[in-house]
């Protein structure tokens, strides 16, 4: 039930979440990240998720006044992220784009799908970090905030992330015991004006 604490102070708790834990609650397990920062903070609020499989970087606001404040950014896209992942085969170019619509598969949810008709704009920015014959690490940016956006572009392009259980190809999910997807870096501006970068390097 414990805590990684990355920064706090009196508006902002910001804490690095394990691979596998929710971030509020489920419908079948009480345990969640919201839970154990309150159990630091009983009135830390949520300001936005990591999918489940997914680590790294949350922020929780600890009053109203800092939770709207940081709901405004996310809303407006004034918040930098910035996640790493290992995908699988070896991805030539250095950068790219991947700007493909995505909708919810209801039939299958929560998969999500590319839909070009009815989807809505979703754009991922990445960049090649290293690669072998097999693999690839990628600097992963994501300019909109879909659900499974990461994961479901990385597999629209032909390397999904190791260990994805939603979105692989050619064994790429027994590649890895875990999903190879952390938010690594956050940059905003502070509720109190402040210029913040936080950082929190994937343990893979």
């Amino acid at each position: 039930m414990s805590i990684e604490l990355i920064y706090e102070d009196k508006d902002l708790l910001v804490v690095n979440k394990p691979p596998g834990l929710l971030c509020v609650p489920g419908l079948s397990d009480p345990d969640n990240l919201h839970q154990r920062v309150q159990n630091y903070d009983k009135n830390a609020r949520v300001v936005h998720r990591l999918d489940m499989a997914t680590s790294g970087l949350v922020i929780f606001a600890r009053h109203h006044e800092a939770q709207k404040a940081m709901g405004k950014l996310f809303e407006q896209r004034q918040i930098a992220k910035q996640y790493v992942a290992v995908v699988h085969g070896q991805i030539q170019q250095r950068h790219g784009e991947i700007a493909s619509p995505m909708i919810c598969d209801w039939p299958q949810r929560p998969k999500q799908k590319i839909d070009w008709l009815e989807g809505k704009k979703a754009l991922t920015r990445y960049q090649r970090l290293k690669s072998d014959c097999k693999t690839t690490r990628l600097a992963l940016f994501p300019v909109t905030g879909r659900t499974h956006q990461l994961r479901l572009h990385m597999l629209q392009l032909g390397h999904p992330i190791l260990g994805d259980q939603f979105y692989h190809s050619d064994g790429s999910e027994h590649a890895s015991a875990r999903l190879l997807l952390h938010a690594e870096k956050l940059n905003f501006q502070h509720p109190n004006g402040k210029a913040m970068a936080l950082l929190c390097p994937a343990a893979f």
